[in-house]
C-alpha cells in the first residue's frame, strides 16, 4: 500500500527549490499533482511531468477523481507521494473521501476574494478554507497541518491562523 508522504496546497504546484527540497524527505519516490484543468491539458500536463522529473521522481498528473479512483483500486500502489493540489478544497474532497494525510503543508495561495485574509506572508484563506482545515484536523485524522513557503522559512500553526479567524 501506498502513502501520502506529505500534502501540499500550492496554487504553483511544482516550482523551483521547493519541490526539489520537499521531494528528497525520507522515503518520498513520486509526487501526484492532482488538478482538474492541468490534467486535461496536455501541453500543461507534459510540462508538469517536466518539472516534477527535475526532482528524480516519477511524476504523475490526474484529475482528482482519477486520484480518489488511484486510491480506492490500488492504495496508491507503492507509491510514497508527495501529494499537491492548488487548493484546500482540493485537498479536502481528497481527505474526505478517504485518502488518508497526516502532515499537510499550505505553501502558497493568493487573494482571490474580498473575504480573503493574509494568514501568513505568503497564504490568504478566507473563513470557508480555515473552516476546512479545523474539520481536517479535527475529523478526519490529518494530525499536523502548518503553513510554509518554502522548507526554510519559518512556519505557522493551525491554531496561531484559526484565531485570526476567531476559530
Amino acid at each position: 500500500m501506498g502513502v501520502v508522504n506529505l500534502a501540499r496546497v500550492d496554487e504553483r504546484l511544482i516550482h523551483g527549490q521547493v519541490m526539489l527540497t520537499l521531494s528528497q524527505r525520507d522515503g518520498v519516490n513520486s509526487i501526484f499533482v492532482v488538478d482538474d484543468v492541468v490534467a486535461k491539458d496536455k501541453f500543461m500536463k507534459d510540462l508538469y511531468k517536466s518539472a516534477g522529473s527535475r526532482t528524480g521522481q516519477k511524476t504523475i498528473v490526474m484529475t482528482e477523481e482519477k486520484c480518489k479512483f488511484y486510491w480506492d483500486e490500488f492504495k496508491f500502489k507503492e507509491y510514497s507521494a508527495i501529494l499537491i493540489t492548488k487548493t484546500v478544497t482540493g485537498i479536502y474532497n481528497l481527505v474526505k473521501h478517504g485518502v488518508p494525510i497526516k502532515d499537510l503543508n499550505i505553501g502558497g495561495i493568493a487573494k482571490k476574494g474580498d473575504d480573503d485574509i493574509l494568514v501568513t506572508k505568503s497564504v490568504y484563506l478566507n473563513k470557508a478554507d480555515a473552516l476546512k482545515l479545523k474539520e481536517l484536523n479535527e475529523d478526519y485524522g490529518v494530525e499536523n497541518i502548518y503553513f510554509q513557503a518554502t522548507p526554510s522559512s519559518s512556519s505557522s500553526s493551525l491554531v496561531d491562523v484559526l484565531k485570526q479567524f476567531g476559530l
